[in-house]
């Protein structure tokens, strides 16, 4: 997977999670995707990177709309 590759499905991710999760400020959403991502800039095998991301925003989200992360 290119770096160009990896970005577009980041943004699809952005893109469904907005979906996903409409009573949460799509700027949130945007903003914790890209802060997950980030975590994985040194990872060398970056196929799944898209993958992990959206799993890891999905629980933050969750977790936030639910309070548990509190």
């Amino acid at each position: 997977m290119t770096g160009d590759e990896e970005l577009l499905q980041v943004e699809q991710v952005i893109a469904r999670l907005i979906t996903r999760y409409p009573t949460v400020a799509p700027v949130d959403i945007e903003r914790s995707v890209r802060m997950i991502h980030a975590r994985f800039k040194r990872g060398r095998i970056r196929a799944f990177v898209p993958l992990l991301v959206e799993k890891a925003a999905r629980r933050d989200i969750t977790d936030a709309i639910t309070g548990a992360g509190a």
